[in-house]
């Protein structure tokens, strides 16, 4: 279960209905009450500029709307001296908000969640257009279901160059329920591989989301995981057949990890063009958590393109197949395939389907395995695999 505040412990501020206070868009803070006060006189386009130093967190803000072309935004003033908000159960919840921004702020050592967003509990018109850049969340929970960023019911959202370390034991970096339509890009997750949780987690009737260019370094025991085992009653806006349908993930990096990716109640999902480094235990999941008749069985997943450098003695398996899945409709399509320690062992895999074009024992020559590098060196004979160069 997640773990859930009482309102009453939050500071609650409905900002929707108060009067804008000043003519001014642009608003500099260097207190938590200047903070508060700027927030419940925001309106559409303004922007609030958070001074260097250390905040005290739990702040709840309410309906805080912006507009199209207009956000409300709340950033650093100095950029290079972000802030850092500290303590509370959460450093921000945000309650059905829209065209919202967060820029470059840092959130740390909350009892909770590092970041709540949500619709408010009101499914059928979900929190909209928020932006998070440039965050840092770290040191959350740090036992059980803490998220790093909690969305629930959010559609049209993009989250961008954050970074998001060592979240709960059992919780995920970005946990995301019954959210649409969004990027996640260059963002990077730290964790340990030993802990149960996950790195970007899109369940509950996610849909059309794409994770891009991040990086993953001992994300957990998943360190994507494409779908999940959500209660029916918080699917948004309600049951639609799956866990999760239409989510890509591509041009990521993934170091360790029990499994770097896991498909779970899906309903088509891409995987391509990722760097995959010696993952402990499995490279993919094809799982079947939630067993109602509400949510298909896994399927239409598609693996391609991919480079996999592994170790014989660290995996288990390549591909672990639970029960109640449709393995069989999944594509595996052109990935490199290299066992460091026994490269003639490449093509040992046990797909549950065979690949198409599929190579093996190639050495994908990384720039330095030993410094954590993992694009290519110019003599890799590996041209059409991996993490494609930004343009």
């Amino acid at each position: 279960m997640k773990f859930f505040i009482p309102i009453a412990a939050l500071l609650l501020v409905n900002c929707s209905n108060l009067p804008a206070q000043g003519g001014d868009n642009l608003i500099t803070v260097s207190t938590r009450d200047e903070l508060v006060r700027a927030v419940r006189s925001a309106k559409p386009g303004t922007k609030v500029l958070i001074a260097p130093g250390t905040y005290r967190g739990g702040l709840n803000f309410n309906q805080l709307r912006g507009a199209k072309d207009n956000p409300v935004v709340l950033a650093a003033s100095d950029s290079k001296r972000p802030p850092v908000f500290e303590g509370g159960a959460s450093c921000f919840h945000l309650t059905d908000p829209s065209y919202v921004e967060l820029n470059n702020l840092v959130l740390t050592e909350v009892t909770g969640n590092g970041l709540n967003i949500d619709d408010g509990g009101s499914y059928d018109s979900p929190a909209h257009h928020v932006v998070l850049r440039e965050l840092t969340i770290r040191d959350i929970g740090p036992n059980g279901n803490r998220d790093g960023i909690k969305m629930s019911g959010v559609d049209d959202f993009r989250v961008e160059s954050c970074t998001v370390e060592r979240w709960g034991s059992s919780g995920s970096a970005i946990d995301m329920v019954g959210c649409h339509d969004g990027r996640i890009v260059e963002c990077t997750f730290r964790h340990k591989d030993a802990d149960l949780g996950s790195g970007v987690q899109t369940k509950g009737g996610s849909k059309n989301i794409t994770i891009q260019k991040c990086r993953f370094e001992n994300a957990g025991g998943r360190a994507v995981n494409i779908g999940g085992s959500t209660g029916l009653s918080y699917f948004r806006p309600k049951p639609s057949g799956y866990e999760a349908k239409d989510i890509t993930v591509e041009d990521c990096t993934f170091i360790g990890s029990m499994a770097p990716v896991s498909f779970v109640g899906v309903d088509g999902a891409v995987v391509r063009y990722n760097t995959i480094y010696r993952p402990t235990r499995w490279i993919v999941r094809i799982l079947q958590e939630n067993r109602g008749t509400e949510v298909v069985p896994c399927r239409n997943g598609i693996f391609t393109h991919n480079i996999i450098a592994f170790r014989s003695n660290e995996l288990r398996t390549a591909v672990n197949v639970g029960a109640g899945t449709a393995a069989e409709t999944f594509k595996f399509e052109k990935n490199y395939w290299y066992c460091i320690d026994k490269p003639d062992r490449s093509n040992r895999l046990s797909l549950p389907v065979k690949e198409v074009g599929g190579n093996y024992g190639v050495n994908p020559q990384f720039v330095s395995e030993s410094e954590s590098v993992f694009r290519l060196k110019q003599t890799s004979p590996i041209r059409d695999a991996g993490v494609r160069l930004s343009d």
